[in-house]
């Protein structure tokens, strides 16, 4: 699995007033965004409310981002939580023409390492797409634990959720002395290009980026400030947008996902409010919110 030159699209999945799923609004959010250049969509993943989708809902959703997106970009598709049901999501993503899969922590309970690679190894068994594992929580991988599923051909990468960079330098380290150099290593921690600059420095060039679900001008001007190591433009961007966001952000739990969604409905786009046990802004927040965008619209358009 490649993903050609962009920032990592991680789409909402937009919701109706009674609380069912918008496929429409979903597509149309995924082929818009796809419009303005990312490297890869990824579907029903956290920003897209996982957690909160039946096993039915995750199945349309990534449908949905497949016809969407209509093979301009790989789409990856978002499993995990119970064993059965990660199976299930990642058969279903199989099904509806998903590219890869980006396998997100098991649910609830917490066991040792070897369970952790067991319960990876289960889903890989599941189906024949590639798969990125999501190193945080209850998914936590060790170096020997890298080395094992680097053996199997189909784990394409792995996402670091955790922010340990130097036992994050040692995966990359094992993928290199394991012959799997072509091995993918994304930061995915929240609001990653914080970040980033550490990781680009231990060897981990790509990220997530929720911001591109709502602004993609200033996701992509931090992108390509970051690539051309423009570190004025990065300063101004991060001083002015990333850091308010981040205080922003941190002031309710699950806001990482609900002022992208803020964010979009501010923008004009139909997307709706989030599901439980996720929350909406308040409207004193929503107004920190469109100024913080505005500022952000600003230096990126500089």
């Amino acid at each position: 699995m490649r993903f050609p030159d962009g920032v990592l699209f991680f789409p909402v999945t937009a919701f109706r007033a009674d609380g069912s799923v918008d496929l429409d609004a979903t597509g149309a959010h995924v082929a818009e965004r796809v419009g303005d250049g990312p490297g890869g969509v990824f579907a029903a993943c956290g920003t897209g409310e996982f957690h909160a989708l039946s096993a039915g809902e995750h199945a349309a959703v990534v449908r949905a981002a497949v016809e969407a997106t209509a093979g301009r970009v790989p789409v990856v598709a978002g499993a995990g939580g119970p064993l059965g049901h990660a199976i299930d999501c990642v058969r279903a993503a199989e099904q509806a023409g998903a590219d890869g899969i980006l396998l997100l922590p098991p649910y609830l309970v917490e066991g040792p390492a070897d369970g952790v690679v067991a319960y990876a190894e289960a889903v890989l068994a599941a189906s024949g797409l590639p798969v990125v594992l999501y190193h945080r929580g209850a998914g936590r991988l060790t170096p020997r634990g890298v080395e094992r599923l680097l053996g199997h051909p189909r784990v394409a990468g792995i996402k670091d959720g955790v922010g340990d960079i130097a036992l994050a330098q040692q995966f990359v380290r094992v993928a290199a002395e394991s012959g799997r150099a072509e091995t993918l290593f994304f930061n995915g921690l929240l609001t990653a290009e914080l970040s980033q600059a550490a990781y680009r420095a231990i060897g981990v060039p790509l990220y997530s980026s929720a911001v591109f679900a709502m602004a993609p001008d200033i996701a992509t001007a931090f992108y390509r400030a970051s690539l051309a190591d423009d570190l004025a433009t990065q300063h101004r961007l991060l001083d002015g947008f990333y850091r308010p966001l981040v205080a922003l952000r941190d002031e309710t739990p699950g806001f990482a996902v609900s002022l992208i969604k803020a964010g979009l409905r501010l923008a004009g786009a139909p997307v709706g409010s989030v599901r439980a046990p996720l929350v909406d802004p308040s409207a004193a927040q929503l107004d920190r919110l469109a100024a913080i965008l505005d500022e952000g619209h600003r230096i990126a358009a500089a």
